[in-house]
């Protein structure tokens, strides 16, 4: 199925090219390794930037994702069988690019045992060894909730985990394909729990509501989430959901001061936010 794009972009989401050394640099690094990023994958409008300050986030466990959800661009089918040497090609990859702060996230393999905790941790453990020092920040999938899962993650102590809601509760079961709101909360509440800061991150202008809005950010502050990303939901092709609505920039602010009303520890909301946008922000100010 396709849709058609209905809402002109508004001049606020004008982007930021990549056209210095380093971008050049990060995207051969990445190609030499064989590496996949969300950055490429998911179309994000800050490639440009991010790849200019030699930032890129890694996408694991290989380019095809078990799921479809509707807002995303990643492919989707079979996956390939996983890559044993990528662990080591990551933390080689982030030691050539000399991060401090890591970011790695990954598709969904629904199709694996266990859906790909072991090899999400052996990847960690690959980058500490490596780059002893540096940060990480791991966005993972919900791992169909299975707690046994979640804790080979939690077990190699990452600086922060960060699972994604997405979206209002009534908007999931439209945009998500296999993921469920009361599964991501639970994810969230079980991250938090192990006493490592647990981050989510909102798309907006899917036609939620801002009562819907706000009320999210309180389920989401209840399971002890602290840290929070908010940024507009951009159609990444024509097979993808539309865009409902553009979200201004003093509205974002807006759900930011909401935020902090709540009492989030950090947050990053405008148009242009993602996940991992501006993701060291999250461990200073965390």
């Amino acid at each position: 199925m396709e849709y058609k794009d209905r809402i002109k972009k508004p001049e606020w989401l004008r982007v930021n090219l990549g056209n210095n050394d380093n971008f050049s640099t990060t995207g051969r690094i990445v190609k030499k390794h064989l590496l996949h990023t969300i950055c490429e994958s998911g179309r994000c409008p800050n490639l440009g930037e991010c790849w200019n300050r030699k930032t890129a986030t890694f996408m694991i466990a290989g380019d095809i994702c078990t799921r479809s959800c509707k807002f995303c661009n990643t492919k989707t089918g079979k996956p390939l069988p996983l890559d044993s040497d990528e662990p080591c090609k990551i933390a080689e990859s982030v030691q050539l690019l000399g991060l401090k702060h890591a970011v790695i996230t990954s598709v969904d393999r629904d199709d694996l045992p266990d859906s790909g905790a072991s090899h999400w941790a052996k990847t960690i453990e690959e980058i500490k060894k490596k780059n002893p020092g540096v940060t990480i920040e791991t966005l993972i999938p919900d791992f169909r909730g299975n707690k046994n899962h979640l804790d080979l993650i939690i077990q190699t102590r990452p600086e922060i985990i960060s699972h994604n809601i997405e979206t209002v509760r009534r908007l999931t079961p439209l945009v998500r394909s296999v993921a469920k709101y009361e599964m991501s909360l639970d994810v969230l509440k079980h991250i938090s729990e192990s006493d490592i800061p647990a981050k989510s991150g909102l798309m907006l202008g899917l036609g939620e509501t801002k009562e819907e809005v706000v009320q999210t950010m309180k389920d989401l502050f209840e399971t002890g989430c602290r840290l929070l990303s908010i940024g507009q939901y951009l159609q990444p092709s024509k097979k993808n959901i539309p865009v409902a609505e553009y979200i201004r920039p003093e509205i974002f602010e807006e759900y930011k001061r909401s935020a902090q009303f709540l009492q989030f520890e950090y947050v990053e909301s405008g148009p242009l936010v993602r996940s991992s946008y501006h993701s060291n922000n999250f461990i200073i100010n965390k």
